[in-house]
This record gives C-alpha cells, structure tokens and sequence, in this order.
C-alpha cells in the first residue's frame, strides 16, 4: 500500500475569481494573494496500490483538478459568508464530498493549514484534528544516577555537560474529536489558556533537572518531557468540562529541527 499526498496552496480574498479549469498548480498561490487576505494549504493523501503502467498511484494534475474546482469554490464560499462558516464543518463537509470524487482511489485524509502554527485534519466523517504549535525554551542536562560519570559521558557526550545546555522547543499540541453543534472543535484561545497555564508557565527559561519538581530524578530527555507534557495536558484539556468532545490525540516536540518525539496514547 502506497500513500501520495498533494498539495494546493490558494489565497481567499473577495476578488479572488473561480480557478480557471487549466490553471497551474502555482508555487506561490493560485488565487494568487493581494494585499491583506487569508493564504491556506490544502493537502490531501490517497492511498492504494502503483499503477504498473503509469508507474503512479495517481496522476497528480488530477489531483490538483479535483481540488481545485470542488473545494476551492467551497472554502471561498464558506469564508466569504457572513458569518465565515466555521472550518471544521466545512472541512468535514468536503471530506465527504472530495471521497466519492476520488473514487476508485480512496482519500486518507485532508489537511487545511489555518496558518504555519494551526491547522485542521480529517481522516474519517465527523472527527476532526486541530494541531496548534507553540514554543518554550529551556535548559537540561542528560544524566542517569545508575550509571558511572564515564558511562553518562559517553552515552550523552556534551549532552551531559555538568551545568546543562540549552534548547528552543516547539511543541504541537493536535486534538481530536467531532464538531460541536456551532461547527467548531475547541475554542483556540481556551486551549492556548490551557498550554500556557499547564506547560509553557512551567518549563519556559527553566533549568528542567533543577526548576522543575517533574525532572528531579526523571532523565529530561526529549521522550520524557513529551510524555510529561502529554501527561499533564491531558486532564485540563479533558477535564474542563462544558461538553467539549474533543481529546487530546498527540503531541509533538521538536528538541531540533532534526529530532522530534512524539507521544500518544
């Protein structure tokens, strides 16, 4: 099984015209953006199986076709309106509309990036995934009591340099759930609350091994610290109450642009 996904890139403004049927999947944007207006991605992901003649999964000017004559007028409607349509609903509203579009190949998910820090994913009718990311900084030391100070020093290397060294954190927070009856998933500026209260007041500009209770004799590699954020975000995005449906799905965290952990349960 093979999974392609693709990627349209458009801006919403009122006037932005209908995407003419030839018209090119444009690196910048097509609508192209002006002046101050919305810039969205949209991407989906098919899955199935190499054609051996093409040698593709599917042909991805089909791709860019679909979307852009059934769910660019969509979202251009449902923003334009007064009052915009919220984008959750609208989202679930074209998963099932662009599957039988897709049809013989099957539409795994569809991803709308809100902005470079929010974006909304679709894997099946009616559940929704709102990923918003945010940033700490903090310092730690990588250290392991039940080793030697020459085993510590090899396993962690500059890692384990007596007085810590730093790093700037991202850290996406995705939740999970269905729509509520206004369309939406979980208020943003209640979940930003949340993570501010619960997690960036906590470890941002924190020496972790000595600031933070959590990190005393825990090792503050990057796995632990997701699974401690997971774990505390976890009640107070639940616990809240007010018939919220959605869950915490996951979370990310970027220790580097080149390591990343992420936890789940």
């Amino acid at each position: 099984m093979l999974k392609l996904s693709r990627e349209i890139r458009f801006a919403l403004h009122e006037s932005s015209q209908p995407t003419p049927p030839n018209s090119a999947n444009s690196f910048a944007a097509e609508p192209a953006l002006l002046d101050i207006a919305a810039f969205l991605t949209l991407s989906a992901t098919l899955s199935g199986r190499i054609d051996r003649a093409t040698g593709m999964l599917i042909n991805i000017k089909i791709v860019d076709k679909i979307l852009r004559q059934h769910a660019l007028p969509a979202l251009r409607d449902g923003y334009l309106r007064e009052p915009p349509h919220p984008a959750p609903a609208l989202l679930d509203n074209l998963f099932k509309n662009l599957r039988q579009k897709f049809l013989p190949h099957a539409l795994d998910s569809l991803t709308l990036h809100l902005s470079p820090y929010l974006s909304l994913t679709i894997q099946e009718p009616h559940m929704i995934q709102l990923s918003l990311k945010f940033e700490f900084s903090a310092a730690h030391r990588l250290h392991s009591p039940t080793l030697s100070d020459a085993e510590n020093q090899e396993l962690f290397g500059r890692c384990n340099n007596r007085n810590g060294h730093g790093h700037n954190y991202e850290l996406e927070v995705t939740l999970a759930g269905p729509p509520d009856a206004t369309g939406r998933l979980f208020p943003i500026h209640q979940l930003q609350r949340i993570v501010n209260d619960t997690i960036l007041d906590r470890f941002d500009h924190k020496h972790l091994n000595i600031d933070c209770e959590e990190f005393r004799t825990l090792n503050p590699t990057v796995e632990n610290i997701a699974a401690v954020i997971f774990q505390k975000l976890k009640p107070a995005i639940e616990g809240g109450g007010g018939g919220v449906p959605a869950k915490l799905h996951r979370i990310k965290l970027w220790e580097t642009p080149k390591t990343v952990a992420e936890y789940s349960v």
